[in-house]
């Protein structure tokens, strides 16, 4: 008897788990092809200028030393699909960081010490790279990242705002944050005679590398071979491919032979992008009884002089809540600095940090309960499009999640829970974040032998991507998980959307799904054995997913703090943390449970720990490596909970899925710091709440 196949929804163990813990993975700073030698990025040491000139014979005559590639003489460029790829193609330095040189060498060690012995002489020129609230250069783009118009009015906000009894108006800042993933950015790239470049690259989508790489040098896609088999994270920042692709395919390219670029550390702030810095005012208006009458949210933030990208805070302020009356706006600046990029749920983030720590003050300026006051305005049809929700499950978050924690039984009044020295708090923070698919391809094949062989070109970056999409083949091929064989991670794939925007899922399980329901047809109707070499169906989603969808499509969730703050040295400590989440049908609670985990910490750290500046002398960032760049560690992450409620979607895509990837890092920082001004009664509007910013309010 044939084993069932398990469920969607069962807590399958990942398929590569072993592999990774044995050392047996390998990432793209592991392959080493014959004749490898290594490639050491040089960055720029000034805010802004040129280079004058470069002087390479030092480094040259050290020993291993093959080549200095720089602007005169790396390969020359066709047309990047990304700025800021166009590295080494002129003498300009934009931000401080910019790569400006290449060393390559037989050995790391040797290419670390020729970049230390280049000599580089710059004109420099005056730079900008502070955001402060409504500095000069300020403007309003058309566009926010996600395509999202900057501006959006619902009736008179301001004139609703000045006529409202209760107001709240404050301004909320952020600083810049980095997305440090476990595996530093690397590649390893080589050329064969016939012209076909293939690199090994540590990216959230070799499709995408790829197509830039093929446009980058001229080439037809089939010319280039991208694999990303296995990558130690992302957040967002693996989302395009970064400074290193290129340099990699041109030092190979230049040499004869395979090189290998990975990125230290203490470079990666400055050229692999970063979430970018926020001051955001909010003013929300009431009734007495908590009715919102009218939401302004209006968010400054900066970009660089090579590319706009625009952190789209305000965006999820226009469906969270209803309101008769709303206007919400983004404004940006370029300054020298380099390019922001995508961090984990890039918008949703910062932006819900803000609103709901207004939604917050809110609640105490009415003296309502927090839950109640989201309760209240809780919209049954997106307020921004008039769309009906597909499901819209926050109020089950937040009512589960009081239950869960207790919050029923707190004092709302703040400043009152003492442990001796200890002031402690609780707090709450409502989640969102769009349900986003993307046409994908994928192939079914089965063998004669009984065993079923899934292609598709998706990218594992820690989420269990290889398990989850082997669940959905199995569930929809009526077979026990064993007889199913998954591929991903290479452009010889089929072609699919890299693991971004919490739509991996999503995407690459509908193409799996419809492939593998074909390939069931197929097999039902046939008769007598396979042929030697089987059946196979490929398929493809563009049609699925190219109409607009009737319904506003979104996943939900609520966060839970308790804190304790030290009134001796401003020290916050988060003792625990609970969040519950409405994400469509759960195809794997192991792997589900690890990303909302995951995304909580993030937020913990977003709030309390994970602080950079930019140095306006200097033009770069300060915090630069991980320790100076405080990112949460064991002894931080207290006893986390993450739940889910059942959650039936048929709106959604063959499985019933939503996104799980970002939705636990929104409203989180919110959630502790919420719980922050609970203990202390000090309500402070700049992250992160470090014990220097507390501590003398305390005193």
């Amino acid at each position: 008897m044939s084993q069932a196949p398990p469920p969607l929804g069962s807590p399958v163990v990942r398929h590569e788990g072993r592999d990774k813990v044995t050392g047996a993975a390998r990432y793209a700073a592991e392959h080493t092809p014959p004749g490898c030698l290594y490639g050491r990025p040089v960055p720029a040491t000034v805010a802004r200028g040129r280079v004058r000139s470069v002087h390479p014979g030092e480094a040259l005559a050290l020993p291993g030393v093959r080549a200095v590639l720089t602007h005169d003489n790396a390969p020359t460029l066709k047309e990047p699909d990304d700025p800021i790829l166009a590295v080494l193609q002129d003498d300009r330095v934009p931000h401080r960081g910019w790569y400006v040189a290449l060393v390559v060498a037989d050995t790391p060690e040797q290419a670390r010490a020729g970049a230390a012995a280049l000599r580089i002489a710059y004109d420099t020129a005056p730079h900008d790279v502070l955001l402060t609230a409504n500095r000069s250069g300020l403007y309003t783009p058309e566009t926010v990242n996600g395509g999202y118009p900057a501006v959006r009015r619902r009736g008179d906000a301001e004139r609703a705002f000045g006529t409202a009894p209760v107001q709240i108006d404050a301004t909320y800042t952020t600083g810049p944050l980095h997305n440090h993933p476990m595996e530093p950015h690397a590649t390893t790239a080589w050329w064969t005679d016939d012209g076909h470049l293939t690199v090994h690259d540590s990216s959230q989508g070799s499709t995408t590398v790829r197509d830039s790489l093929a446009a980058a040098f001229g080439l037809r896609p089939e010319q280039v071979t991208a694999v990303s088999e296995h990558v130690g994270g992302g957040f967002g920042s693996k989302g395009t491919p970064r400074p290193q692709t290129i340099l990699a395919a041109m030092a190979a390219l230049r040499t004869g032979h395979p090189v290998k670029v990975a990125l230290p550390r203490r470079q990666m702030p400055a050229v692999v992008g970063h979430r970018a810095p926020t001051v955001q005012r909010i003013r929300l208006g009431a009734e007495d009884d908590g009715t919102l009458t009218s939401i302004v949210h209006e968010a400054d933030t900066h970009t660089s002089t090579i590319k706009e990208f625009v952190e789209q805070a305000a965006v999820p302020t226009r469906m969270m809540y209803g309101s008769a009356c709303s206007r919400t706006a983004h404004r940006v600046v370029a300054l020298d600095v380099p390019s922001p990029s995508w961090m984990r749920a890039p918008g949703e983030a910062p932006g819900m940090y803000a609103l709901e720590s207004a939604m917050d003050e809110l609640a105490s300026a009415l003296g309502m309960d927090p839950i109640e006051l989201r309760l209240r305005n809780d919209p049954v049809d997106d307020p921004e499009s008039g769309r009906p929700f597909s499901s819209r499950g926050l109020a089950a978050c937040l009512e589960e999640g009081a239950a869960r924690f207790g919050w029923r039984d707190r004092d709302p009044r703040p400043a009152v829970h003492e442990e001796g020295p200890l002031l402690i708090g609780t707090g709450v923070a409502s989640a969102t974040y769009p349900v986003y698919i993307s046409a994908s391809g994928a192939s079914a094949h089965a063998a004669p032998d009984g065993t079923y062989h899934v292609r598709v070109n998706a990218t594992d970056i820690g989420t269990g991507a290889r398990t989850v999409i082997a669940q959905i083949a199995a569930a929809a091929l009526d077979t026990p998980l064993t007889r199913v064989r998954i591929d991903i991670g290479s452009s010889e794939l089929p072609d699919a959307p890299l693991a971004g925007g919490s739509s991996g899922t999503a995407s690459w399980g509908w193409a799996v799904h419809k492939a593998c329901t074909g390939l069931l047809r197929e097999l039902r109707a046939h008769t007598g054995p396979l042929p030697p070499e089987g059946l196979t169906v490929v398929a493809d989603t563009g049609r699925e997913t190219a109409a607009e969808p009737p319904y506003a499509r979104h996943a939900f969730g609520a966060h839970f703090a308790e804190v304790a703050v030290d009134s001796r040295t401003g020290e916050t400590r988060v003792r625990r943390m609970l969040g519950v989440f409405a994400a469509g049908r759960i195809l794997n609670p192991r792997t589900a449970r690890s990303q909302f985990i995951g995304g909580m910490t993030m937020g913990i750290g977003m709030a309390l720990t994970e602080a950079c500046a930019l140095d306006p002398g200097f033009g770069d960032f300060v915090e630069n490596d991980l320790a100076s760049y405080h990112v949460p560690v064991c002894a931080d992450v207290p006893r986390i909970e993450a739940h889910w409620i059942d959650e039936h979607d048929p709106h959604l895509n063959p499985m019933g899925s939503k996104g799980i990837g970002e939705i636990g890092i929104v409203g989180a920082a919110a959630a502790v710091g919420n719980a922050v001004r609970h203990a202390t009664g000090v309500r402070l509007r700049s992250l992160p709440l470090t014990p220097d910013t507390l501590l003398p309010y305390l005193l």
